[in-house]
């Protein structure tokens, strides 16, 4: 999914990606605003991700809302 569908879809989105990772605070929520880079950083930074499983756990979130 490209980074113009998820900035178009991110209101949707906010609420999953809220009860997916809840230490993620609203203003985490608005600097991402659609920016997978940005969640990717973030779950790095919060959770210890690795850049990697990062990466695999925003694309999985993406995956639910890319028929909608």
């Amino acid at each position: 999914m490209n980074e113009d569908i998820v900035k178009g879809k991110w209101k949707e989105m906010k609420g999953t990606i809220k009860e997916q990772w809840g230490d993620l605070t609203d203003d985490d929520l608005v600097e991402i605003e659609g920016k997978t880079e940005k969640l990717a950083g973030i779950l790095q930074t919060k959770y210890g991700y690795s850049k990697e499983k990062a990466e695999e756990a925003y694309k999985g979130v993406l995956e639910k809302y890319k028929d909608k």
